[in-house]
């Protein structure tokens, strides 16, 4: 039942209610009547316009930019973060994020450094959401092994930075989520590390001679919960997929909820590789949009090429997440 349920909910048409109007959005998002390419989709909003960024199909040129008024009808703007000969990353730039913090906008991303040799999570700087964003602290931090997927959470005034693990050993990859405490200009990480988060559940475990991944963390808080949605399993497989956890403290300790994964696979449909989320607030009470990708191709989701998709996602009476409806 639960997964007619579910099957149901994605075929729905729906009007909804964005963070300042109700629009129609009809998945994949288009741009001059084509997909959107990209993965690890980060959409935000500001004084009237929609933005949207993510990991670009050439993921050795930097992080393109989308704007809307009206969430369905995008326009490309260029790019507000460019690889030239000077950054210290040339290639594997991954998950740009951006965050408005006392009057800038803070964007922070991924990419391999030759110099490092490996990949490590970059800090840039604009006075405007489209950028372009100029480094400001690369890489981030560095205590000796991989890290991807850097996201910003401010909680009233102490902000923090999530982020994923990421490495290989003993034949398979792995993630693990990860936070620290920041300085208040965002500029410094304060403290230890602390792992808050790896592959545990069944649905994670579907191939774990290959991979062991939780990665793309993304935190809000509801009144005194703390919520984490993250993506699991491999970015380039079928079973990719979105759940959460909560928490009381932005350390945790963070309980994944027992009915993951809240976004899945629907072979019936052609759909495969949900994952790597970001979210925004509706003007709705426990509503909030999710912003996420799949493959283009479901049937060769190894060629790394994703579409970019908005649903629903509400807080249930019992304070569980519901990935409640998408548009086809």
């Amino acid at each position: 039942m639960k997964r007619i349920m579910f099957i149901v909910l994605f075929m729905m048409l729906n009007i909804i209610s964005f963070a300042q109007q109700k629009v129609n959005v009809t998945n994949p998002l288009l741009c001059n009547g084509k997909p959107i390419i990209l993965g690890d989709p980060f959409m935000y909003f500001h004084k009237g316009i929609y933005y949207l960024t993510g990991t670009h199909e050439n993921a050795d040129k930097g992080f393109p930019c989308y704007t809307s008024k009206n969430a369905k009808d995008w326009e490309f703007k260029g790019f507000i973060w460019k690889k030239n000969s000077s950054t210290w990353v040339q290639s594997a730039f991954w998950a740009p994020e951006v965050k408005a913090y006392q009057g800038k906008f803070y964007l922070t991303y991924s990419g391999l450094s030759t110099k490092i040799n490996g990949l490590r999570i970059g800090l840039a700087v604009s006075d405007h959401p489209e950028g372009p964003f100029q480094d400001l602290k690369t890489p981030y931090f560095d205590y000796g092994f991989g890290a991807i997927d850097g996201h910003l959470f401010v909680d009233g005034d102490k902000p923090y930075l999530y982020f994923s693990m990421n490495g290989h050993q003993d034949g398979y990859s792995f993630g693990k989520i990860y936070a620290v405490k920041l300085s208040t200009d965002l500029k410094e990480v304060l403290g230890d590390t602390i792992k808050v988060m790896e592959a545990s559940q069944p649905w994670e475990k579907v191939n774990w001679s290959h991979n062991r991944c939780n990665e793309g963390p993304f935190v809000f808080k509801v009144k005194d919960t703390y919520y984490m949605t993250y993506s699991g399993n491999h970015t380039f497989e079928a079973n990719y997929g979105i759940g959460y956890a909560t928490a009381k403290s932005p350390f945790g300790p963070w309980v994944k909820a027992e009915e993951n994964p809240i976004a899945d696979k629907i072979p019936e449909l052609g759909i495969s590789g949900i994952g790597h989320n970001s979210i925004l607030p509706t003007k709705n009470k426990n509503e909030f949009l999710i912003i996420y990708h799949t493959h283009a191709d479901s049937k060769k989701p190894e060629n790394g090429l994703r579409m970019v998709h908005v649903g629903l996602l509400t807080v249930g009476r019992q304070g569980e997440l519901i990935f409640q409806k998408d548009i086809y």
